[in-house]
């Protein structure tokens, strides 16, 4: 949609008679009208020759005319009006005055040049010249320009890109507004003007030509804007000299001046008659234009005509806003096309901001409503966005309009994942809950804490975020009200007094569940004001604040730093024993800044927290309290600051008494052998979870932990009755232990006895994880398969890139009984079904096992991505792909890619393996003689094509390896001979028919390198058999012998791909020195591995002979599928066989012609020539080959029969619809949304009164049943149910 500007220029009319005061106002007319104008004529329509031939015709005897401020000589200016405008270097105002000027001296030379303008901005170059003007009406030059009309090139100027087009588009706009504006006052109304423009622009909209109707639709509409302006100046000038008369006929008598009177009546009666004849003009357009475009079947001229009748109806509301118009704005939020609908709700949104107007929009809101609810879920974001603030402006203007039911619809829209949508949501959230407020409570004194008015609001929003059971998503919803509600949202003071201060005598106290809403609401908010961008999720990433935002930051940090530094100890004091509010309060420090606990002096309230944290550390044994107690000692542990020392020695103290903890009691319990206690159990897990939680954020390495925890582990191998929990536990703070190690060793300050003691102690651990592979238990097993695949990448041997060389000693490779029982692991545990997977049974439990499982897949796709393990392990987990598709889908596909970037040919070597293995399996399981319509077979080759799919299209990129896979296909289907004896097809050949889905990506060249390389693994014999056995071998050649020209035939839908071709022969390049040059650049390359395999070739089998045809054909007319030449149709390459004499054909056996329905005009007759008799074999082949063709013939003859058949329907169907009704011109089917019938009433008790240019209703008018909410489906334009007409 081209983005105009609008036309909003006011006139203000004097109390005076004298209103004319543009740059046509030297006309001597005193009635505004052209002197050689009568106002006998008719007001409409296009004139006669003879009425266009008035004046001094172009070209004429008169003297050489001058138009935009140029000579023009023999009827042709030296610049355009076209060019002049397109340049836009002369201000509007000027351009349109020198074409007054112009019009002034010789309409008809100036009217000239402003058709021809229209016509070259919609692209065409023909040009109207003096004789068509004057002779030809203007259907007969809209066809003689049609007919000029490059229809080759898509664009023009509308369309174009770039800045100067873009330009382009704002100043034709303009010039048609500044044109109306500027000849407002007398050359509208010479009846000939705007009536030449309108008539050529009412013909243009119906051109089935798109350049010419987009370009006049929106010329048209530009046009009706500017008269509506003028429409709208006229009625103000005529009220004001309606109060002038009144008042000056309430005088008395004496006083009354009834020159005045009169002068007042004349003047209007004048203003009546020209606000006539703006009606007509704009009643012409309307019928002419809008009720046509405004449904045509490109969207931007749609788009066109609603956003200028939204600009009609607020800036002319008294004549435009009514039932009468609304109605087509209500009928197009149906539309199909995203841009369409934004456009309906950008035009109300103008009309709705009005609250003056509400009064007329209360029925059209009754009526649609539904529909602007339904929009809210848009698929279309910028829809949703648009629909949710005009349900805003509707909520503005009347609570009553919308039912809580439309209000819980646009609700649930704040947990959007996208952000424009939710902070659309949050405000209108905001505006129904929150900004309704008394005018007593405005004029009460401010109060503070829970006495204040947002004490209530923060409850509100408590029971909102609790009431929509989205828990996990409070992030989202303060970071959707975070720009309507930022004053509500930051006043921690309050939330602190909701918390900690005692309940006022008649309040109701927050329940326990409300306070934990509240705790992690008030989280979020600090979180977002002290990062300043949006939660996970939501938006691309964190942007650049301005400086404004960042003192913001600076001030919101502070502020909350004073507040909670003081308040924190006693909050953590209230809900110690609340594992889920402690997790979120101790969060709380991470935003802090620390630098005012010492220029605040609240080093006490520092002191009261690190007492705080120590109690809940030593009452707690939950995973996320401890790692929260962690982070926080982390966050306060920071050497920049002069609190670091205090923060230190109190960690150094827990710490010193857990691991001397842990020492104690871990010594205790493996003396106990079996006779483990359970409360010394309990006791040795609480303890190891706290060391491994403080673990995570800090460095233990002075306590040498992994001693303990190497006996432990040991113990439960040895033992086998190790509680899995500290099993769990013990493996993964070794795994800390030895990551802190290598931390120090790579900063290279460290010993060398560093590095052999992290190099026995990583060896040693990845031989313990191993072993605990083989586990019972799964949980166990599951976390040291997810280690040992973290220690295997950092361990390997990426280690020492980025310069650190001294790490090589440490590289640890995986040997091959590690790699079997890693994937024995993924095959066991991850690919399994989701009923198989017992551990849970409701919903939640199974996406968090499918999270877990997915977790362990990755882990082990990124070993063969970094090529820890061998890359053909792979093929366990790509032969997977179809059947776990919804659930690894992306990781496996993923993985695939990765791969082949790594190692094209390898890769390739992967895909294949895995096709063989699920071939051997399905052997395996149905025997040799399985039926290859089979599930089994099909999902194989279906398998196969999604893996052709992601070679992508470039065929040089992926060349060696798809010869390479072919190869690999084709060697694996001759492998095992026939288990029914000799003459029988190997085992295995079956697997062509999976292959034959790679042919399509070879080059033309390729195909003729493999098929010579199947050739050598087959005998004369096999050639001849037809039997279905050996399909799969006919197949597979066909699949490397047809394409001909066209590289990209699919093997699997072989029809529709010939379709296709023949479809694209014009866009194909021409053949010729780039197709040899691609044949001479792949020769060595594509004959390597072919070279290679000499030994190979099989004795029996004879060269291709090259056969040549009686009927000899021109390459360049033949279809690629005419052009197929059988069995042998491939010649052989010169380079590699001696050359042999060519037999033909014994002229005692011609090949009778076969009829053709549609035979080539080119083919030449039949040649016949003297040749010596070929041989039996020879002549076989060459039968088959003829047998071939003639299936091919027949095949191409049915599908051309279906098509005929098909568009003879089609035309038949065409033919028997009503398609135009009685009160309008023919308008081209194609160009309209739908031409059956015409849009019906929306509803019986509607009023359709405006003022005059309103549609009269049609004869043949339907009667409307009823409007059904359409929900967004972009499958056709607009819905049929909602216009009550059919679609093509």
């Amino acid at each position: 949609m081209i983005a105009a500007p609008e036309l909003q220029t006011e006139f203000h009319y004097p109390q005076d008679t004298d209103t004319r005061f543009s740059s046509d106002t030297d006309f001597d007319d005193p009635d505004g009208r052209i002197a050689t104008q009568g106002k006998g004529k008719a007001k409409k329509g296009k004139k006669g020759p003879g009425e266009k031939g008035k004046g001094l015709g172009v070209g004429g005897n008169g003297a050489p005319g001058r138009i935009n401020g140029h000579h023009q000589e023999n009827g042709m200016e030296q610049m355009m009006l076209f060019e002049v405008v397109k340049l836009g270097k002369s201000a509007m105002q000027s351009v349109v005055d020198d074409w007054i000027e112009s019009y002034k001296h010789d309409r008809d030379i100036a009217l000239l040049d402003l058709i021809n303008f229209f016509i070259q901005c919609s692209g065409c170059k023909g040009v109207v010249s003096s004789d068509m003007f004057r002779h030809m009406q203007n259907s007969e030059i809209i066809r003689k320009m049609t007919e000029e009309f490059d229809e080759d090139s898509g664009d023009y100027p509308l369309t174009m890109t770039g800045p100067q087009w873009k330009k382009f588009k704002a100043s034709f706009c303009e010039f048609i507004g500044v044109l109306v504006r500027q000849c407002q006052y007398s050359i509208i109304y010479d009846e000939y003007m705007m009536d030449t423009v309108i008539s050529l622009l009412t013909g243009l909209s119906d051109s089935q030509v798109r350049a010419f109707r987009h370009t006049s639709t929106l010329a048209a509409m530009k046009l009706m804007t500017a008269l509506v302006n003028v429409a709208l100046n006229l009625s103000i000038n005529m009220d004001n000299t309606q109060r002038q008369y009144e008042a000056e006929r309430n005088k008395m008598i004496g006083k009354r001046a009834n020159e005045r009177l009169e002068m007042l009546l004349q003047k209007r009666k004048e203003l009546q008659e020209n606000q006539d004849e703006i009606e007509n003009m704009m009643n012409a357009i309307f019928k002419g234009v809008f009720v046509h475009r405004y449904r045509d079947a490109i969207a931007e001229i749609r788009a066109i005509c609603i956003e200028e009748i939204g600009v009609w109806m607020k800036m002319y509301s008294d004549a435009f806003l009514n039932d009468s118009y609304l109605k087509y704005v209500g009928w197009t939020l149906h539309d199909k096309q995203g841009e369409v609908r934004l456009k309906c709700l950008t035009a109300l949104q103008g009309l709705y901001y009005n609250r003056e107007l509400n009064s007329k929009l209360e029925l059209f809101t009754s009526r649609f409503k539904d529909r602007i609810v339904s929009m809210t879920l848009d698929k279309e974001y910028d829809v949703a966005v648009q629909a949710i603030k005009l349900l805003t402006l509707v909520l503005h203007s009347s609570d009553e309009v919308l039912t809580p039911e439309d209000c819980e619809s646009v609700y649930h829209l704040v947990y959007s994942a996208h952000r424009p949508v939710a902070v659309a949501a949050g405000e209108f959230l905001y505006k129904k809950l929150f900004s309704h407020r008394d005018a007593e409570e405005d004029s009460m004194p401010k109060r503070r804490g829970r006495q204040s008015l947002n004490a209530t609001l923060l409850k509100t929003t408590v029971f909102f975020f609790l009431e929509s059971e989205l828990h996990e998503h409070a992030a989202y919803l303060v970071d959707s009200m975070w720009e309507c509600a930022a004053d509500l949202l930051k006043d921690w003071e309050c939330m602190i007094s909701l918390l900690l201060d005692e309940t006022l005598p008649g309040e109701e106290a927050l329940t326990d569940r409300q306070e934990t809403a509240l705790i992690e609401i008030m989280l979020c908010t600090i979180r977002q004001a002290a990062e300043c961008h949006p939660p996970v999720g939501r938006g691309t990433g964190k942007r650049v604040l301005t400086a404004k935002e960042k003192k913001t930051q600076l001030d919101d940090r502070t502020r909350m730093t004073e507040l909670f530094a003081v308040a924190l100890p006693p909050l953590l004091a209230k809900y110690s024993v609340d594992a889920e509010k402690v997790t979120n309060l101790l969060q709380l420090p991470q935003f802090f800044d620390l630098e005012i606990y010492t220029t605040g002096r609240l080093e006490k309230h520092l002191e009261a927290l690190l007492r705080q944290i120590r109690e809940i550390v030593e009452k707690h044994t939950d995973t996320d309290v401890l790692e929260a107690c962690s982070k926080t000692y982390h966050s306060l542990c920071n050497e920049e600051y002069t609190i670091f020392n205090r923060v230190d020695i109190a960690r150094s103290q827990l710490l010193d008494e857990q691991v001397d903890k842990f020492a104690r009691l871990l010594e205790d319990f493996l003396q106990e052998g079996e006779d483990l206690d359970e409360d010394d159990a309990y006791q040795v897990l609480s303890t190891l979870k706290r060391i491994t939680a403080f673990h995570n954020a800090h460095d233990l390495s002075k306590w040498d932990l992994f001693t303990s925890n190497y006996k432990l582990l040991k113990s439960g191998i040895e033992n086998g009755d190790m509680p899995e929990q500290i099993v769990i536990h013990a493996l993964q703070c070794t795994h800390y232990v030895i990551l802190w190690h290598l931390a120090k060793v790579s900063d290279g300050t460290s010993k060398k006895e560093d590095m052999v003691t992290l190099r026995k102690q990583m060896r040693a651990f990845s031989l313990m994880c191993q072993r605990y592979l083989t586990n019972v238990n799964t949980a166990v097993k599951e976390q040291a398969f997810t280690i040992l695949c973290d220690m295997l990448m950092i361990f390997s041997h990426q280690i020492i890139s980025g310069g650190r060389e001294a790490l090589e000693p440490l590289i640890y490779s995986p040997d091959s009984s590690l790699q079997s029982e890693l994937l024995s692991f993924i095959l066991d545990h991850v690919f399994i079904d989701q009923d198989d997977d017992g551990s849970t049974d409701d919903e939640a439990g199974k996406i968090e096992a499918l999270h877990k499982r997915r977790n362990l897949l990755a882990a082990y796709c990124k070993l063969i991505i970094y090529n820890v393990v061998e890359m053909n392990t792979g093929a366990d987990i790509f032969k997977q792909y179809m059947r776990y598709y919804n659930d690894y889908g992306d990781i496996i596909k993923e993985t695939m890619s990765k791969t082949r970037q790594i190692d094209k040919i390898q890769c390739a070597k992967t895909l294949i393996l895995s096709l063989q293995q699920l071939f051997n399996e399905m052997v395996s399981e149905l025997g040799h003689n399985f039926d290859r319509s089979s599930s089994a077979f099909c999902g194989i080759k279906e398998l196969a094509r999604r893996f052709s799919l992601t070679f992508g299209l470039d065929q040089l990129k992926t060349r060696e390896a798809i010869a390479m896979l072919h190869k690999d296909g084709i060697e694996f289907a001759f492998k095992e001979p026939s288990p029914q004896g000799e003459g029988n097809p190997p085992a295995h050949l079956a697997f062509l028919d999976i292959l034959s889905e790679f042919s399509s990506k070879l080059m033309r060249q390729d195909k003729r390198t493999v098929h010579m390389y199947l050739e050598r693994f087959m005998t004369f014999q096999m050639t001849l058999q037809r039997e279905d056995c050996w399909l799969p071998l006919i197949s597979y050649r066909n699949s490397l012998q047809a394409g001909g020209d066209d590289d990209t035939m699919s093997v699997v839908s072989g029809i529709s791909s010939r379709g296709s071709s023949v479809r694209s022969k014009k866009a194909k390049p021409a053949p010729g020195k780039r197709k040899l040059a691609e044949e001479e650049s792949s020769s060595s390359s594509s004959d390597m591995w072919l070279n290679r395999e000499q030994s190979l070739q099989t004795p029996v089998m004879m060269p291709s002979p090259h056969l040549t045809s009686t009927a000899i054909r021109d390459p360049k007319r033949m279809r690629p599928e005419d052009s197929y030449m059988g069995v042998y149709g491939m010649a052989p390459d010169q380079s590699q066989q001696p050359p042999t004499p060519q037999p033909q054909p014994p002229p005692q056996q011609p090949p009778t012609p076969q009829p053709q329905p549609h035979p080539h005009p080119q083919t030449p007759q039949p040649q016949h020539h003297h040749q010596p008799p070929m041989d039996y074999n020879t002549q076989v082949s060459w039968m088959l080959a003829q047998r071939q063709q003639e299936e091919v013939r027949q095949q191409q003859e049915r599908a051309m029969n279906y098509a005929k058949l098909r568009s003879n329907l089609q035309h038949a169907i065409r033919r028997n619809t009503g398609l135009m009704e009685d009160d309008e011109e023919p308008i081209v089917e194609d160009v309209m949304m739908s031409s059956e019938g015409r849009i019906e009433d929306l509803n019986e008790g509607m009023d359709f009164d405006t003022m005059d240019i309103d549609l009269p209703p049609s004869k043949n008018r339907r009667e409307r049943s009823e409007l059904k909410p359409d929900f967004y489906d972009p499958a056709s334009i607009m819905d049929e149910s909602v216009l009550g007409v059919s679609m093509f």
